[in-house]
């Protein structure tokens, strides 16, 4: 694997980035984890959109200050907090079930967040820093959660004990194996064993298989009616069921997963499904009529006429932009990575509010402009990524100017350092307002968002803040 390492000191200690993204020795990947596409002498950039900064700043930080940020929230407050309370090291896994202050709340371990987990802990040894006991907690994971792999067409369980007894539990949709599958995925590039690939990819042909059934998951949408982010197992009350639904958040876990497994080993099946997704966001979930993205679908990928019909999950959307935004790296295809960015602007414009500030996450009815209030982190976390990849390559001034708007109301908002704790608020109300305790320890979307940023602001700072110029 060959490795560009990017030397600086972070709050508190030195760290060591690796700057390529991806697996392959042959070729140096770009600043979305793919290909660098060189652009030849005779093309000439727009010379109006050629820094990444305004007047050397990114909200109000120059480069390396912002990355500084970065590598504290990261490595000085994030990692030291999941070392400490949440993994288990005896048995492996992770035990999310912890309060702010590291009071385990529950020994249990749920598979959502186990293959969250080496994901995060693989990517972490793979791209940023190699230290070994990063994918010591990658390995023990990988090794609790394939004690008993599901047979056939059977789901992993939801829950287990720590001890990883599977815990009764009814579980009918795709996410968690497809985390699951993400994370294998993921470790395999890590350790350099192509067994884990082929291990996600079964993973992945089987959830596609109960994805496409007609009967498939009938009470799937109700998560997006009522919701309570403590539980994932909870349900939408009296919603409508609706069997073999269609929704944003499949086609999303489905594509990060794809893009992610092609910038490793092309394979024509996986190239298929990545179309497949883009292609059902683009002419199905995509609704001309207020140029927004639907959430639920029909089976057909017709539009539900029920609640459902009007729900736009905006949470949903601005994550799914950037793996979009992702995707057309991968293709370079500058026509989908323009779409795609002049979506994800619509989704902030309508998301934001204007009175307190921050990003909503669901529209539940376009027409009577019903949204549910409360502010997730994992929101405006994805609103970030989304907007640094479109800096990085374009430089658009309106991404600059929602950057700043957006890491400067997180940064206000969401840290818990001002109570007394470690990590950021994982899901507050409307006004961001703080609560002592709090069930859950977010392990997945908070370092990610630390580790794609970093990344990125690395890069940036690698080409002395000038665009990366992917498309010219």
């Amino acid at each position: 694997m060959r490795r560009r390492d990017f030397i600086g000191t972070s709050v508190g200690a030195a760290v060591s980035l690796i700057g390529a993204v991806g697996c392959q020795p042959e070729e140096k990947l770009s600043a979305c984890g793919n290909r660098t596409y060189h652009r030849s002498k005779a093309e000439t950039p727009d010379k109006t959109k050629q820094c990444v900064t305004d007047n050397d700043k990114l909200a109000g930080l120059g480069l390396k200050g912002l990355r500084d940020q970065y590598r504290y929230d990261l490595f000085d407050d994030f990692l030291p907090f999941m070392e400490k309370y949440v993994i288990d090291h005896e048995l492996g896994g992770f035990m999310c079930n912890t309060d702010r202050d590291g009071t385990n709340l529950s020994t249990k371990k749920n598979s959502w967040y186990i293959g969250r987990g080496i994901w995060v802990y693989s990517f972490l040894y793979d791209q940023l820093v190699p230290k070994k006991q990063y994918l010591k907690v990658a390995s023990k994971a990988v090794r609790f959660i394939l004690q008993n792999p599901p047979s056939g067409n059977n789901f992993w369980p939801v829950e287990y004990t720590r001890q990883g007894k599977p815990m009764p539990t009814n579980n009918k949709e795709i996410y968690g194996d497809l985390f699951i599958a993400n994370g294998l995925a993921k470790y395999g590039c890590a350790v350099g064993d192509d067994k884990y690939w082929y291990m996600a990819k079964d993973i992945l042909s089987k959830c596609v298989r109960i994805y496409d059934r007609p009967d498939y998951a009938p009470d799937a949408p109700k998560v997006y009616i009522d919701y309570d982010p403590t539980n994932i197992l909870l349900r939408g009350g009296q919603a409508s069921s609706l069997p073999g639904t269609r929704t944003l958040g499949a086609s999303m876990v489905l594509l990060r997963l794809c893009t992610q497994m092609l910038n490793h080993k092309k394979d024509s099946d996986i190239e298929a499904m990545a179309h497949r997704c883009v292609d059902a966001v683009l002419k199905h979930h995509y609704n001309p009529d207020y140029d927004l993205l639907n959430e639920v679908l029909n089976h057909d990928m017709s539009r539900p006429n029920n609640e459902y019909k009007e729900l736009v999950y905006t949470g949903h959307v601005i994550e799914m932009m950037w793996m979009m935004i992702d995707e057309a790296c991968r293709l370079k295809d500058k026509k989908l990575f323009d779409k795609t960015a002049q979506l994800l602007r619509r989704h902030l414009e309508i998301a934001w509010d204007d009175v307190y500030g921050g990003l909503f996450r669901c529209l539940k009815n376009v027409d009577e402009n019903t949204w549910i209030l409360d502010k997730a982190l994992w929101v405006q976390e994805e609103a970030i990524i989304g907007l640094l990849y479109i800096i990085e390559h374009t430089g658009e001034q309106w991404a600059k100017d929602w950057f700043s708007k957006i890491f400067t109301y997180v940064h206000d908002k969401f840290p818990l350092k001002k109570h007394g704790y470690s990590l950021w608020d994982h899901w507050p109300d409307r006004k961001a307002t703080f609560v002592k305790h709090y069930s859950r320890i977010e392990n997945f979307h908070h370092p990610r968002h630390l580790m794609l940023s970093l990344l990125c602001i690395e890069r940036m700072i690698q080409r002395r803040g000038k665009v990366s110029g992917i498309f010219t």
